[in-house]
Formats: structure tokens, sequence, C-alpha cells
């Protein structure tokens, strides 16, 4: 089977499928949280991707890890995405300067759900920095929650929201030291399946086979309101 290569030869951390397969499995519309696992993993891990220039990803990498990298900022926000098409669309299929290199980064659900309770929507945010008094407080926030559109391999809107989180300050610090386990550059199969879409051959994308995230906690999942 042409998927089975593709994950073998590449030495993918996630299952691959078509996806005009995956399509018709997923919610068109509402706020969804799409996501794979590590195969060589367990079932409880969730894939979260990532964007970097070639010094920082060869360092993560090799290391396993991005602490003590040079290029690496700790000050600034770190954006985690667990959904394959808006990675695509934000760093144009590893083609945006500075997002030639995509790293598909495993860490446990368990993790991936206590960032999500952490978090503060970017609405909340906005209103809070607005609010009399209440901007320092918005500034020290270390868990940022946006529900964006998701696209489709073109990079077209669809009505179905992807989410993406933003870690910074301790968040971050706990995320690079205790959370990630495994990092691993999907470049290569990024670039192979832009070819797909280059040539508008749909019929032929291959994409990691993701599924809706369940949360069965319902106060996590009124906390970033998902639907």
């Amino acid at each position: 089977m042409e998927l089975e290569l593709v994950a073998n030869v590449m030495e993918l951390p996630f299952k691959t499928e078509f996806y005009k397969t995956l399509q018709m499995h997923w919610p068109t519309n509402g706020k969804v949280i799409l996501h794979s696992s590590n195969i060589n993993v367990t079932d409880d891990t969730i894939i979260l991707y990532q964007a970097y220039n070639s010094s920082i990803a060869e360092y993560a990498v090799a290391h396993q890890t991005f602490s003590n990298c040079k290029d690496f900022s700790t000050n600034r926000m770190t954006w985690l995405k667990p959904n394959f098409c808006w990675m695509m669309y934000r760093s144009g299929w590893a083609t945006k300067p500075n997002q030639e290199r995509i790293l598909a980064i495993t860490m446990k659900k368990v993790h991936f759900n206590e960032i999500l309770m952490k978090s503060v929507s970017t609405s909340k945010r906005e209103i809070a920095a607005n609010s009399e008094g209440k901007g320092n407080q918005s500034a020290v926030v270390d868990v940022r929650l946006q529900w964006d559109p998701d696209h489709d391999p073109f990079g077209g809107k669809l009505e179905r929201r992807a989410i993406q989180i933003g870690i910074r300050g301790k968040a971050l610090d706990i995320f690079l030291t205790q959370q990630i386990l495994s990092i691993c550059d999907i470049t290569d199969f990024v670039r192979e399946q832009s070819k797909n879409v280059e040539s508008e051959r749909l019929d032929f994308l291959c994409v990691p086979a993701e599924c809706v995230y369940t949360i069965d906690d319902e106060l996590l999942r009124n906390h970033i309101k998902l639907d």
C-alpha cells in the first residue's frame, strides 16, 4: 500500500491516510480539535506541530529538546498546533521564512489537557487588557488559546475552527523540560505531499490520520468552549 510506504520509508511518528478519505469523517463546522497519536508510543499521546528554521530544527531533533538551543528564544510565546492542515496553512507547506522545517512533537494527552485547563482565550485577554486596572494582569498569562478558521490544503478558509495554544513563562519551561516525549522532523513528508497540492491532485494527498480529539471532562470542555 502506498500509505504504508510513506510511513515506513520516512519513519513518520503517525499513521497516514488520504486527505479525501479523512475529510468525509471530520466535522464541517464548530470548534474541533483534530489530532493524531504517536504510533511508536501509546494511544494516550498527541502530536503537535511547529515550524522553525533549519538551525533550531536540527538542534531540536539531534538533542530531542529545545533547551539550550542558542537560536530558540524562551522569552517569547511558542505556539502549539495539533492540526496538520492548519500548520500547513500557517507555514505555506514549509515555504515561509523561518518556517522551512516542520517538527512533529509528541506529548501525553494528560499534559496537553493540563495546558488547556490553564489557558485563557485571546478574546478574554483582549477584554482584560482594555478594562481599567487589568492590563497588567493580562500581560502575565502564560497559556493563550485561539480558535481560528481551519483551512483546506489550498489555504481556503473552512467553517470548522482549529485550535492553537501559545505558551510562555513557567508553562513553556515545563513543556520544554518535562512534557516533550519526542521530536521528529517531518519536512520531507511535507514537501513530498505539497507536490500533490501544487498539482491539485488531492486524490493522492496523504496527511496524518487525524481524528476528533475527545475530552470527557465537562469542566475542561466548557473552559475551552469545545463543540
